[in-house]
């Protein structure tokens, strides 16, 4: 992967010396610039993270006198354009991104990050996260996570889970699923009515996350590490990856998931379940505390996927320094303060999941059954990460041939060649 690499990061950094060069400027900034600390995040303003990066930006003004100049950006903007935006001058100087090999690994091989360690001995930041929430924000030269300098801050914890309608459920007669049968079982008696059971969306991630979910209940922690870490080759014909992929497409035949779902996005499938029109959501800790504002109309709960010890999740999205940011030193003192107790205690109040709260200032109850579920799922080390990480493609490729296998242009067999083909073309030099 060297070779590879190295051709990137030369690119990466000619590109990088031209727009500094045409910009007339430096990295180092100038005048007011340095005393304004460029921002992007892709939080809602009413999540849990959104709340709490709203009210550091406020102690941050006040304790440093600089001015926040905050640019609300979309999930898929900032990872569709980032190494585009990265390579410019028109970089911001801090701004949430996607953690992982394909995403934070591959900016950071290609040297658009600034490799943040120095300040992680200053600030103590290693003390307040455990090892296995660290493992997504050190990246080798070669991008691989888990080793080598720090690139970013994660300041929450997130996985996925199964979101349903306490009340849709009761009115069936309807317990919370323990096996893959009895949530078969279950969602049959919501067909039988004309109900979708599953809110889906094949557009964008939710989709990709049920079927890597559906791969880890035939799988342990060895094949996590040879999916994500390239500790040995994946077998793309092997049983959890045909499994899961069978399953979805018996899941849309039998009506489960709609084949309308290859024209939706995460949001419509978010709020399908919020207006009640699906009983079952699988998704992320990132809905949680939207799920608690925005639904009056239907109690509701989550449960773990049934028959898994495995489960989607990481630390989360984290704080990162472009390489090309103006004012990197302001860009650390904002993230120390959403480090801090009473800020991370607005995370995990208002439905999210902190890495440094003092578990006392968690009154919640709500919030309290997002994190004891988070909980049990790392007493298992069970956090498997996610399907798309393993190359910078892998997200674009699953969502594509997931569409295909809901409108049925393509079978198991094709998808999972195409994605096999994918992924080991890019991996082999890992192994070499």
């Amino acid at each position: 992967m060297r070779s590879r690499r190295s051709r990137w990061i030369a690119s990466a950094a000619a590109l990088t010396v031209s727009a500094l060069a045409l910009a007339g400027c430096s990295a180092s900034g100038s005048g007011e610039d340095d005393n304004t600390l460029k921002l992007w995040h892709f939080e809602a303003q009413n999540s849990a993270m959104g709340i709490a990066w709203d009210e550091a930006i406020k102690v941050f003004e006040e304790e440093t006198g600089a001015k926040v100049e905050y640019e609300e950006k979309a999930f898929e903007q900032i990872r569709s354009t980032a190494s585009q935006v990265l390579n410019s001058d028109q970089a911001p100087d801090i701004l949430e991104y996607n953690k992982g090999n394909a995403t934070a690994g591959l900016l950071a091989s290609q040297g658009l990050l600034t490799p943040i360690t120095d300040a992680v001995d200053e600030y103590g930041w290693a003390d307040k996260l455990a090892p296995a929430l660290q493992t997504t924000a050190r990246y080798s030269e070669d991008g691989v996570m888990g080793s080598g300098d720090w690139y970013g801050i994660p300041n929450y914890g997130e996985y996925v889970t199964m979101y349903y309608n306490k009340d849709a459920f009761a009115a069936k007669g309807i317990e919370v699923p323990t096996t893959l049968a009895e949530l078969e079982t279950a969602m049959d008696a919501f067909v039988a009515d004309g109900t979708t059971p599953l809110a889906e969306a094949a557009l964008e991630y939710p989709l990709g996350q049920l079927w890597y979910q559906l791969a880890l209940s035939k799988s342990d922690r060895q094949w996590v590490n040879d999916y994500q870490l390239y500790e040995n080759p994946v077998d793309w014909t092997g049983e959890p990856l045909t499994y899961a992929t069978d399953t979805l497409t018996d899941w849309t035949d039998a009506g489960y998931i709609s084949t309308d779902a290859t024209g939706l996005k995460a949001e419509d499938a978010g709020v399908s379940f919020i207006n009640g029109e699906s009983p079952l959501f699988f998704s992320g800790s990132w809905w949680y505390g939207r799920f608690v504002d925005e639904i009056d109309s239907f109690d509701w709960g989550i449960f773990q996927f049934p028959e898994s010890e495995l489960s989607l999740g990481s630390a989360g999205n984290m704080w990162v320094v472009p390489a090309n940011a103006k004012n990197p030193d302001l860009a650390y003192k904002f993230i120390d303060i959403t480090m801090r107790p009473e800020i991370q205690a607005l995370i995990g109040n208002n439905g999210g999941l902190p890495v440094a709260a003092d578990v006392a200032d968690i009154t919640d109850p709500k919030s309290q059954e997002l994190i004891e579920g988070f909980n049990a799922v790392n007493e298992e080390d069970g956090l498997a990460f996610y399907p798309d990480w393993p190359t910078p493609t892998f997200y674009d490729d699953i969502v594509a041939n997931l569409q295909e296998l809901l409108n049925g242009t393509k079978d198991t067999d094709g998808v999972l060649t195409t994605l096999g083909d994918g992924y080991d073309s890019y991996v082999e030099d890992f192994r070499k």
